[in-house]
């Protein structure tokens, strides 16, 4: 038998924190990109977030056109100084606690995350999590094309590739939990058997105190 699904987001859930504007940040630091451009771009774009209004495809596609300038060798190099520097302080005090905690209990640990999955698939494997479903990235023949190669893991798209995911690996939402800090996790929140706000943001707090959903910090 399958264990149930534990559903974890990534950014300012299990880490104290936002990878995908960390990652641009990074960018800027390390001369990748124009700095005082790509900086305030990054930064606007983090704010729409917040606020639930952002383009993800627009940001994704911001977020890949830098990639196209790098073989997979480079942007290996740069994926590793980004862990050790910005992602791996970045871990919430009692995140690894908590995925211990679900695999004693024989769980299926799988991030959710709207982040794109260049970025996030080191963080998965750091975390020891096996199953990544993220916004996915196009690269052809090793190579980024600064596109997406499918629709945005986001607000509600987070349902359709969850949905999309358990089909191809014969898992149910049943019985599910799903741990998030934002409302933009709302559709999927409210869904699961189990949802958990995680740190969460005004809206989402809100929320989880209305419908006594348990509110519950990493921090």
């Amino acid at each position: 038998m399958l264990g149930r699904l534990a559903l974890f987001d990534l950014d300012n859930t299990l880490l104290a924190g936002d990878s995908d504007h960390g990652w641009g940040e990074f960018m800027v630091r390390q001369g990748l990109v124009d700095g005082a451009d790509y900086g305030a771009k990054n930064d606007a774009f983090y704010q729409h977030y917040l606020a639930g209004n952002l383009d993800m495809v627009e940001y994704a596609e911001f977020a890949l056109e830098p990639l196209k300038k790098y073989a997979a060798s480079e942007l290996e190099e740069f994926h590793q100084q980004f862990m050790q520097t910005t992602v791996i302080p970045m871990i919430a005090p009692k995140t690894q606690a908590l995925l211990q905690q679900h695999r004693d209990a024989g769980d299926v640990l799988v991030i959710v995350t709207a982040t794109n999955d260049f970025i996030t698939a080191p963080i998965a494997k750091h975390l020891a999590i096996p199953h990544l479903i993220a916004t996915p990235t196009e690269c052809i023949n090793g190579r980024y094309t600064g596109k997406l190669s499918g629709s945005p893991c986001f607000k509600a798209g987070k349902i359709d590739k969850l949905n999309e995911w358990m089909k191809e690996h014969g898992y149910s939402i049943e019985g599910a939990c799903f741990y998030s800090d934002s409302h933009n996790d709302l559709p999927l929140l409210e869904l699961v058997d189990e949802p958990i706000a995680v740190d969460p943001d005004e809206k989402l707090n809100a929320h989880a105190l209305a419908n006594g959903w348990p509110v519950l910090s990493l921090r």
